[in-house]
């Protein structure tokens, strides 16, 4: 009889197989893992009774009968990400794909009470039943802030932008009935860039958000340091002296790259790039100084680590192919080396990808136990309530 551990072995090189493959056949286990058909028969109808696959099309004859084929089933289990903005609660629920499978938007103003976090606790609880009522259990709830998180993220330590240096996650998740962590907002976009993209290195993620920020990626995994704050590009002095940032310096990135500061007089941002489009000489004006600034702002980051360059956030969906090489050449223009090997892009998909990357550690976690790790991309561990550090059972 075989062992316990060589069953579980077994199982989890099954159920890996099936994760990254569609349509797989008995006879195509057999090949490909080296099992025997009745232990491939057993792990399958165990799987099936779990809900971890199901069965898929039967595949053409070669003379015999018909092969009856299985696939993974993603929405097994699902993960929730949120974000508190100023004025609105903004939340997705992912399958094991990582694929969007509910959103909702909640118009809400931020207040940093108990009240208003056992309001978002009530609208996070539903949102995850109507979830679960279509697809599978709801693994956990992961914020993305917009802030600098303690060691163990548990606690913000910077949070001058939402005003709530010092807020816990104990008091976020007073109202949630669901396993909860934090992640800054920056260090989840990059985890979906990670997720998405296997054949990301080495790079620096810079997000020209309203409030830009960063990250940092080495060695094919999110590098956030011991004080949680790497890649905080949004702080780099680029302008000796120059405007105020709300941090309390003085010409910090920040000032000189959000996308902000491209409009004049009321003009909303999607308004600028579109008389842009049309020419507007003093449009153009401005966004070639911003370009410079944030070019600037590249090459300075690309000094200490000289990997790609992934542009993100609100301010890149608005950036045509033309401007990204236009960036790439004046990053080049400004560097005195490594740009033989340099690759800058756009970040792999903008609408909601810090919730997405947010949602996906406890995708990532669930997946580690179930089928180790999986050819979904690379991959970061986060700390989860059984880790008794960065989450909670509230």
């Amino acid at each position: 009889m075989p062992s316990t551990a060589v069953k579980a072995r077994n199982r989890s090189a099954m159920t890996q197989y099936l994760y990254g493959h569609s349509h797989v056949t008995k006879q195509e286990l057999e090949r490909e893992l080296g099992l025997s058909l009745p232990t491939i028969t057993q792990n399958l109808r165990a799987l099936e009774d779990d809900g971890l696959i199901r069965k898929g099309e039967l595949q053409d004859s070669t003379g015999g009968r018909k092969a009856q084929s299985y696939e993974f089933n993603p929405d097994h289990r699902t993960a929730i990400g949120v974000v508190m903005r100023s004025n609105e609660l903004r939340l997705c629920a992912i399958n094991l794909y990582g694929n969007v499978i509910e959103k909702r938007n909640e118009a809400l103003p931020y207040r940093n009470t108990n009240v208003y976090y056992q309001r978002i606790g009530d609208i996070i609880n539903n949102f995850a039943a109507d979830v679960e009522k279509k697809h599978g259990k709801a693994l956990g709830v992961s914020f993305a802030i917009q802030g600098i998180l303690s060691p163990d993220a548990t606690t913000i330590t910077f949070g001058t932008i939402m005003g709530n240096t010092g807020l816990t996650l104990e008091t976020i998740s007073q109202s949630v009935h669901y396993p909860c962590m934090m992640i800054h907002d920056s260090d989840a976009s990059a985890m979906a860039e990670l997720w998405f993209d296997s054949t990301l290195t080495d790079a620096v993620c810079v997000y020209l958000e309203r409030r830009p920020g960063g990250a940092v990626i080495v060695g094919g995994k999110l590098y956030q340091g011991p004080n949680q704050c790497n890649g905080a590009i949004e702080h780099m002095t680029l302008v000796p002296g120059g405007r105020e940032c709300y941090c309390g310096q003085r010409g910090c990135m920040d000032t000189y790259c959000s996308p902000e500061t491209l409009s004049e007089d009321y003009e909303s941002i999607p308004g600028f790039f579109s008389v842009l489009e049309q020419g507007e000489r003093h449009h153009r004006e401005r966004m070639d100084e911003w370009l410079d600034y944030v070019a600037q702002a590249i090459v300075n980051a690309r000094s200490i680590i000289a990997g790609d360059v992934i542009v993100g956030g609100e301010a890149a969906q608005h950036l045509e192919d033309s401007d990204i090489e236009d960036l790439k050449a004046r990053v080049i223009n400004r560097s005195p080396f490594g740009t033989d090997h340099f690759n800058l892009r756009k970040s792999y998909r903008a609408e909601d990808q810090n919730i997405i990357g947010a949602a996906l550690r406890f995708a990532e976690n669930y997946l580690d136990d179930i089928c180790g790790a999986v050819e979904r991309g690379r991959k970061s561990r986060a700390s989860t309530k059984s880790d008794n550090t960065s989450t909670m059972e509230v």
